[in-house]
C-alpha cells in the first residue's frame, strides 16, 4: 500500500472531525504480520454521542457521526473488484479481524474509550469497489459481514467527499494529498469525474435519516 492511499483515508477521516493514528511506519514483506502490523489506521471521533445508533454498513460521510472508534484496514487494490471469488481466495483481506488484533487496537485507545464507557470498536474495511451485478454483489456483502466486518467505505466515496470539501482558493500546503486534488480541481481537470460521481453522491444523500 502506497503512502498516497493511506493519505486519502487519513484525510477523509480528519476532514470529518476524527483523530487518526497510524500504528506503524513500515511495510511488512517476506513474513507473516504480527497483530499490531495488521492495523493500518486507528480513528477516534471526539464528537460521538453516547446515545448514537450503530452506523450503516455502507459508511458514507453522513454515517460517520455514529462512529466512535474503529480499526481501519486499507486495501488499495484499485484495479480489482472485491468479488466473492477474491474474498474467498484472499484471507489477508480479513487479517485485521483477528482477536489478537482487536485486543492490540483496544490497548492503543484512551483508557476511557473502552466498550463499557463508549461505543464498540468497529472494524472498517476500505476497498476500491464491489460487484455491481447480482448475485455477486449480495454474495460479497454476505462474505464481508459474515467474516466480522462492521462497515465498508470505498475510495470513490472518500474522494467525492474530499472533492466537495476542497476550496480552490485555499493553499493546502500541509497536505500533499489535498494540495494535488486542489490543483486538479482548480484547472477543471476533475470536472467530468465529479459529474460522473454524482449518482453515488445522490444515492448517499437519499439514505434515511437517523431515528
Amino acid at each position: 500500500m502506497s503512502a498516497i492511499d493511506e493519505g486519502i483515508v487519513r484525510e477523509y477521516f480528519e476532514q470529518n472531525g476524527f483523530l487518526v493514528r497510524q500504528a506503524r511506519k513500515y511495510q511488512v514483506q517476506a513474513r507473516r504480520k504480527v497483530a499490531e502490523e495488521e492495523i493500518d489506521l486507528l480513528v477516534f471521533n471526539p464528537s460521538w454521542q453516547r446515545d448514537s445508533r450503530k452506523p450503516d454498513f455502507f459508511l458514507f460521510s453522513s454515517e460517520l457521526p455514529y462512529v466512535h472508534r474503529a480499526i481501519v484496514a486499507v486495501k488499495a487494490w484499485h484495479t480489482g473488484v472485491f468479488t466473492p471469488t477474491m474474498l474467498r481466495s484472499s484471507p489477508e483481506i480479513f487479517g485485521f479481524l483477528q482477536q489478537s488484533v482487536q485486543k492490540e487496537a483496544s490497548r492503543l485507545f484512551p483508557a476511557d474509550a473502552t466498550e463499557g464507557a463508549g461505543g464498540p470498536l468497529l472494524k472498517i474495511l476500505v476497498l476500491p469497489s464491489l460487484p455491481t451485478a447480482e448475485p455477486f454483489r449480495s454474495q460479497s456483502l454476505e462474505l464481508l459481514k459474515g467474516a466480522g466486518v462492521d462497515a465498508i467505505v470505498s475510495f470513490r466515496a472518500m474522494l467525492i467527499d474530499l472533492l466537495d470539501k476542497i476550496e480552490v482558493n485555499q493553499n493546502y500546503s500541509k497536505s500533499d494529498t489535498l494540495q494535488v486534488m486542489r490543483i486538479l480541481k482548480n484547472y477543471d481537470l476533475l470536472r467530468e469525474t465529479q459529474l460522473d460521481l454524482l449518482p453515488e453522491r445522490a444515492s448517499s444523500r437519499r439514505r434515511p435519516a437517523a431515528p
